[in-house]
């Protein structure tokens, strides 16, 4: 038996706009069944996802999220994902995480804002400064090629440090910064709202990345009773992550407020309907998003 071992130099093959339409292609076959399990130790939390998709095979996804360890001058993030053939459940591969991990989650808020942001979108703002906001301007400018990016955070030298890399502008005030952007997305460890309904401005796409666990938010009770809602996955999202769990439980929308996921994008459904309107697109990243990326990277390693 051999089984491939992809790493980071894979991503010389890979490409933002194939990957979301391998996932437009994965979403074509039957529903996956996932399975998610949460272990926590006050905020460190380790997180295992599967997922078995027929037709395209099954993946396991295991990661650390220690918060701590930025002060020990290490990733706060580490796992490992193996693929396995769909027919046997041999393994097939062991794939470098980081580089699913990254392209699956920039994959997953680029499908989405093709789909909801506005095709005219200039002004792209990021929330947070981490890896995950620098491959999400590697991917916005895979669809916005005229993009402008500009970063907020808490910390004036990360947003410093960021704007040095990828030559964003800092914004010193993130209302300000929100009045006037096309696209925003966050990418934060929020527990409390960060974004407020009453700054966004008619016919923005609010891209919500961070939040994973039930006590996690960015964004407050009126942002989802002005938007149009979707999310990636009601499976991986609904009773999930606090996003979509807290204005359920408030009353501010209800579960029949979310319109689609990518199980409904061949349907229509998953679409803006006017220029104007405001588009929220909960990113819950679930393990059938890393299978149809594993097997996307294996594919493209082996074209």
């Amino acid at each position: 038996m051999t089984v491939t071992t992809i790493g980071p130099e894979a991503e010389a093959k890979l490409d933002w706009i194939a990957l979301t339409e391998a996932m437009v292609a994965g979403h074509r076959l039957p529903k996956a069944e996932v399975g998610d399990t949460v272990l926590r130790r006050g905020t460190d939390t380790m997180l295992t996802r599967s997922a078995w998709i027929d037709g395209m095979g099954l993946a396991l996804k295991s990661a650390t999220i220690f918060p701590g360890n930025q002060s020990l001058g290490q990733p706060n993030l580490h796992g490992v994902v193996a693929l396995f053939a769909d027919r046997t459940g041999i393994p097939e591969a062991f794939l470098d995480f980081a580089l699913v991990t990254k392209w699956k989650t920039a994959a997953d808020s680029l499908l989405a804002a093709r789909r909801l942001a506005r095709p005219d979108s200039e002004t792209i703002l990021l929330v947070g400064a981490g890896t995950v906001a620098q491959s999400m301007t590697e991917a916005y400018r895979a669809a916005f090629p005229k993009a402008r990016f500009h970063i907020w955070t808490r910390t004036p030298a990360s947003a410093s440090a960021f704007a040095r890399v990828t030559g964003a502008t800092v914004e010193p005030d993130l209302e300000s910064a929100i009045r006037k952007a096309d696209i925003v997305a966050t990418a934060t460890m929020a527990t409390e709202p960060l974004i407020r309904g009453e700054w966004l401005r008619p016919g923005t796409h609010l891209d919500l990345i961070g939040a994973y666990r039930p006590d996690m938010r960015e964004c407050d009770d009126a942002v989802m009773r002005r938007a149009r809602v979707f999310v990636d996955a009601r499976a991986t999202t609904i009773g999930h992550i606090g996003e979509i769990m807290h204005p359920i439980a408030s009353g501010a929308i209800s579960e029949s407020d979310i319109l689609a996921d990518f199980y409904d994008l061949d349907s229509g459904r998953f679409q803006r309907g006017s220029d104007d309107e405001i588009t929220v697109a909960k990113n819950g990243g679930g393990a059938h998003l890393d299978l149809m990326t594993a097997r996307y990277i294996l594919d493209a390693v082996g074209s």
